[in-house]
């Protein structure tokens, strides 16, 4: 299936589309105030060993202390020291150079390695073991032999560390190949040389900003084009191309329209439709999507669909156009963690086999590990999707602040309720000559009608004036009692 690449720059921040068909399938973003930080190696110190969950927390400069597992320290599994309990092996204030594996969510910190990984475009090099390692995605087994072999060949007599061999490098030239090693060994000789001497927390090497990690990293055999909409980057972009890529070089355009490239494409509308609930689908049913700490879960729903004969029908041309719809939203919104998907309860073993079967094939185009289970006695769909960086909704949106990210807010009748109890409360407390209720409107207009006879017996019963006063920047739930 060909794909392209639309690319929008600006001094605050870069996004990445990604089409195939004319259709918005996965969008990157990366902010100038907030880079993720996946692939940088840090000098780092270690703060606080935790023997109970062998794991050891490391300041390396960020906002949170990272984390690093006793299964992430190289050493420990390549050196014989693997059954070692993490006590045995890191101190408290030793300083460790450490990659970060994943970026901070939510509350998390970032997730460490001392397992150095250096990417370039047909390698990564590895320069603490001497292994050749070939992709699990080139099949062909005497293919690997042969990468491997070529591979060793373009290896400097002094070479001390292993590469692994992307499925880039299958149709790489040996001039290719060893401009890559030549990048990395002088990469890793420059972070090398700024840790001598270094004092943690040091940030050595900090990985490519997500324009150029597009031509690094994401361009396959299927792109068609890259369509770059600053002048300034297109030039930046095209000159890396050009020194370490020069076969993806002719992939890049620069887009000169007075239209915005984002609007030109649809790409705006397609963010907007990805940070809402609801998702529609073309035969009139729908999709309801609710992304939680712990899970997400997928409901599907026939809506206004009344195409089929019949119901079971009606049921499974829904759960089908679902299956592909739900693959594509969960790539575009980069939904990650335990995903619960609620297919409408069909009778017919054959639907849903039929329906598993096409949901897993509209997977298959996702590059992110997943696991699928089959349906539950319970009819859903159980699944996991690898989190590496935050969702589309955590990157762009934030809690609401009326209601503090659950979805709904109290009545105006609850606040008020809630007011008058409050109001008893500070009265048995304070001898206040008036009480002053500062509200919302509309909770000020309940008390001064439907509430009114309410209000005026608790004035009686403490035997003190209240007194209503709407302000108008409150939100619903929000009031204060002041004494006079």
């Amino acid at each position: 299936m060909s794909e392209e690449y639309l690319i929008n720059f600006t001094p605050q921040e870069t996004r990445v589309a990604l089409m195939q068909q004319g259709t918005v399938q996965e969008v990157h973003v990366e902010r100038a105030t907030n880079r993720g930080i996946v692939g940088n190696i840090y000098l780092g110190r270690v703060v606080r060993v935790l023997p109970g969950m062998q794991s050891a927390f490391m300041d390396v400069g960020l906002e949170r202390t990272a984390f690093l597992h006793v299964a992430d320290i190289w050493s420990d599994r390549h050196q014989g020291e693997g059954n070692r309990p993490i006590e045995r092996v890191l101190a408290e204030g030793q300083n460790l150079m450490v990659q970060v594996l994943k970026d901070p969510l939510g509350t998390k910190g970032a997730r460490l390695s001392t397992q150095i990984s250096i990417a370039g475009r047909m390698l990564v090099y590895l320069p603490q073991d001497k292994h050749i390692g070939i992709s699990q995605r080139i099949g062909d087994e005497a293919g690997r032999e042969a990468l491997r072999e070529r591979v060793s060949r373009l290896l400097p007599k002094d070479e001390t560390g292993g590469y692994i061999v992307r499925t880039m490098a299958e149709k790489a030239s040996d001039e290719e190949l060893a401009a890559d090693i030549a990048y990395l060994r002088k990469t890793w000789a420059e972070i090398k040389s700024r840790s001598v001497g270094a004092h943690p927390p040091t940030l050595l090497y900090e990985d490519l900003n997500l324009g150029h990690r597009v031509l690094r990293d994401f361009v396959t055999q299927a792109t068609g084009r890259i369509v770059v909409d600053s002048r300034e980057n297109f030039q930046k972009m095209s000159s890396f191309a050009q020194e370490f890529m020069p076969q993806v070089a002719p992939l890049l355009e620069h887009y000169t329209g007075s239209r915005p490239l984002f609007d030109l494409y649809m790409v705006e509308s397609e963010i907007e439709k990805a940070l809402a609930r609801r998702v529609e689908l073309k035969s009139g049913g729908y999709l309801i999507i609710d992304q939680t700490e712990a899970m997400t879960t997928i409901d599907v729903n026939t809506g206004g669909f009344v195409g089929a004969r019949n119901f079971d029908d009606t049921i499974f041309k829904t759960n089908l156009e679902a299956a592909q719809a739900i693959a594509r939203q969960l790539r575009l919104r980069n939904l990650g963690g335990i995903i619960i998907v609620d297919f409408i309860d069909m009778e017919s073993h054959e639907h849903r086999s039929s329906v598993l079967d096409e949901f897993r094939k509209a997977l298959s185009r996702d590059h992110t590990k997943m696991t699928v289970n089959g349906f539950t006695t319970l009819g859903l769909v159980e699944m996991t999707r690898k989190r590496t960086r935050e969702s589309l909704a955590h990157l762009l949106c934030e809690s609401c602040p009326t209601c503090a990210g659950r979805g709904h807010i109290k009545t105006t009748r609850t606040v008020a309720y809630e007011i008058m109890r409050e109001l008893l409360r500070e009265a048995r407390m304070f001898n206040a000559r008036e009480f002053r209720i500062l509200a919302a409107p509309q909770v000020v207009d309940l008390f001064l009608d439907e509430e009114a006879h309410n209000i005026g017996m608790l004035s009686d019963f403490i035997d003190r004036t209240i007194s209503l006063h709407p302000e108008t920047s409150y939100g619903q739930e929000q009031f204060d009692i002041v004494l006079l």
